[in-house]
């Protein structure tokens, strides 16, 4: 039997932490995050970072706006976000409809707010090994493999997927840790034996049950960031119940990387309120 990496846990040991911090540093830390449109999923999962900030200590502002909202609204409303002297962290909240061109608005906040870790700036720091937010999905699952004491330095790591938000970032942590990094996509050839290879295996590709036991290397470790619908049940990219046996390690869907990317956000979110009161006192 393998071991659960229950991000759950590790997340609530962190925000009590981050609690604990808060309260005693003098600070008010803020964010605001950005919704354009009525997406339920989005929808939860701002309410949800929300939560987490009222958890911590964490003031937090929500700006929303309708769904045919233009690229330009938006864009202003980012922009008005960085002259305000109380926010501290700005997440805009993907994906946003059509019309809106989200690179556009990405790349309108300040990176030094930007603590959902996707301004060009911050990826660029990112890929030259000096991050000052990284995207917090990887982040919080580099924190979830370093709390188990899972070795990074010399694994053979392979990421399905190569999103900006997951795969991209995570190949740039771990190649930062001193893994050997492949990244794994669509034009792939021979996928699963690109896979078996891996002592460290992240999928980020939003096929439920895609990743089947064939595919996992005895004793891997498996790191599981889809979020499917499967016959009404909420389920990861990979098959848990068949792949758990042979690996050495896995995360669960729900309660795996999901908890981690929001106690990510709201360490991001005091991390720049720190930054920029010592800003504020030079």
């Amino acid at each position: 039997m393998s071991t659960i990496l229950d991000g759950k846990k590790t997340s609530e040991k962190r925000l009590a932490i981050l609690k604990e911090e808060i309260a005693g540093s003098g600070l008010r830390p803020h964010l605001a995050t950005v919704i354009v449109g009525n997406d339920p999923a989005s929808q939860m999962y701002v309410r949800m970072k929300h939560k987490a900030c009222e958890q911590v200590g964490i003031g937090s502002v929500g700006v929303e706006l309708p769904a045919d909202a233009s690229t330009r609204s938006v864009v202003d409303k980012v922009r008005a976000l960085n002259r305000d002297g109380t926010i501290d962290g700005i997440l805009v909240q993907l994906p946003m409809p059509q019309q809106v061109d989200a690179e556009r608005v990405i790349g309108a906040i300040d990176p030094n707010k930007d603590v959902d870790g996707y301004h060009p700036e911050n990826m660029g720091n990112l890929f030259l090994g000096r991050p000052r937010f990284s995207s917090c999905t990887p982040t919080g699952i580099m924190t979830l493999l370093a709390e188990y004491q899972i070795p990074v330095a010399g694994a053979r790591a392979v990421i399905v997927g190569r999103s900006i938000d997951v795969g991209r970032p995570m190949a740039a942590l771990l190649l930062n840790a001193d893994a050997t990094v492949t990244i794994c996509h669509s034009k792939t050839k021979d996928l699963a034996e690109e896979l078996k290879r891996a002592d460290i295996l992240v999928s980020a590709i939003g096929k439920p049950h895609f990743i089947t036991r064939e595919m996992v290397k005895e004793g891997a470790v498996v790191i599981d960031v889809g979020i499917n619908q499967l016959e009404g049940k909420l389920v990861g990219d990979v098959d848990f119940e068949a792949v758990k046996d042979i690996a050495s390690a896995i995360t669960p869907v729900p309660g795996g990387v999901g908890p981690m990317t929001i106690a990510t956000l709201m360490e991001n979110t005091f991390r720049s309120a720190k930054e920029r009161a010592c800003d504020r006192v030079l």
